[in-house]
């Protein structure tokens, strides 16, 4: 719940806000730790052992079991612990897996364009289509064909932009869909039916410590594993092959590299909070409420509004927001992300809102996470105190 915090205002033709958020965090990643954590969760964490001790091996084992069961997976899908966090766990499914067919990347923000540059300039894919578009614009889903392997972003953390549907994905394709979910899962429904492999990391929706990922793969692309290995050298910390076959120990617990157990405890008590408080559909149910109570105030405000115009294809969840009133309009590209920066560090001072500055990759504007560890009061608290900001950022120009 905010809080109830008063403070003197600045000037009469502005003064604050009197109702602070009562937890400032709104980073779109690493994002908000879940209500109610404190560093007791982490107690019990068997610090100090070897990943590979029976104690440590049943908390990562526990850790893909919680997954499995939250995300209400299909029983014939598995789940890895993998390094380097989202994007670890993508370039390993795309390093092991791409070049069997013809490849189709869709991408529309900083992170899908490194899977495009990836598989261009890297990989070299021989049979490659790629489908760019701007932030805050959907990519013609449509161009895609099934008899070749797909890989596009469920949500465009930078970018405001959400697939709305899986209607596009052939549910007799040929090719594998591989998705990079790290700003959705948890937060929006998936349908499995139309999903081969799905990456996310710790650090986003489920508010747990940065650094390692998961990785989600259907029958489907453990049948690719068994029969193909690509020609290319693959690093051993992106190999999901062993011995030219699939390496199941990968999802019984066995880990690429060493994990932080401090970090495995992080993300166990997480989910055990989303079981607790009632599984995926509340975790979902309370980022549509978390979006709903922001979009009230973006509908009514006067100098911003959301960068994706598609409402069908605007992110519930990473909120990316731009300058449309006049004044801030007609600024250049710098004078705005000025702006930007105006904004941003006269809000954290008051302590009211921390880390709602755009991805530099992006354009400049505002950005607000609305996934599930976000309280719906906080958010609504927030809107008065960005008009106020935002007034006041401008006039220092």
């Amino acid at each position: 719940m905010a809080d109830d915090t008063l403070t003197a205002p600045a000037r009469t033709d502005n003064p604050k806000p009197m109702l602070r958020p009562a937890d400032p965090r709104f980073s779109c990643g690493p994002v908000k730790k879940y209500p109610g954590w404190s560093w007791e969760a982490l107690a019990d964490a068997p610090l100090s052992r070897t990943h590979r001790a029976g104690t440590a091996i049943q908390r990562i084992k526990e850790s893909l079991e919680r997954t499995r069961a939250l995300l209400a997976l299909p029983d014939d899908y598995h789940v890895a612990l993998m390094p380097g966090s989202d994007t670890g766990a993508m370039e390993a499914a795309m390093w092991s897996l791409l070049g069997a067919r013809g490849t189709d990347v869709f991408s529309w923000d900083v992170f899908g364009n490194k899977w495009t540059s990836d598989a261009r300039d890297e990989l070299k894919l021989d049979d490659l289509r790629t489908f760019q578009t701007p932030a805050g614009t959907l990519p013609d889903l449509s161009k895609y064909d099934g008899k070749r392997d797909a890989v596009f972003t469920l949500n465009g953390t930078a970018a405001g932009v959400c697939i709305p549907d899986y209607d596009w994905i052939d549910a007799d394709r040929e090719g594998l869909t591989l998705c990079d979910a790290t700003s959705a899962a948890f937060a929006v429904d998936i349908d499995w039916s139309k999903i081969d492999v799905l990456t996310f990391s710790w650090q986003k929706c489920m508010g747990g410590e940065a650094q390692h990922g998961m990785l989600v793969m259907g029958p489907r692309a453990i049948d690719r594993l068994n029969s193909f290995r690509p020609d290319r050298p693959i690093p051993a910390i992106l190999q999901l092959h062993k011995n030219g076959k699939a390496d199941m120990a990968l999802y019984e617990g066995s880990t690429l590299n060493t994990p932080s157990l401090m970090a495995v405890e992080d993300y166990l008590a997480a989910l055990k909070w989303g079981s607790r408080i009632g599984g995926l559909p509340e975790l979902i149910r309370r980022s549509k409420t978390n979006f709903e109570t922001l979009d009230a105030w973006v509908r009514q405000s006067d100098w911003i509004d959301y960068l994706c115009e598609d409402e069908g294809a605007r992110s519930p969840i990473s909120v990316a927001l731009k300058y449309v009133a006049p004044e801030a309009a007609a600024l250049d590209t710098e004078q705005q992300w000025a702006l930007t920066k105006g904004i941003t560090t006269l809000l954290e001072r008051e302590n009211a809102g921390l880390d709602v500055n755009m991805h530099r990759a992006s354009v400049p504007g505002i950005r607000i996470w609305c996934g599930p560890t976000i309280e719906a009061d906080d958010l609504a608290a927030l809107g008065p105190w960005l008009d106020w900001a935002y007034r006041e950022a401008l006039d220092a120009l």
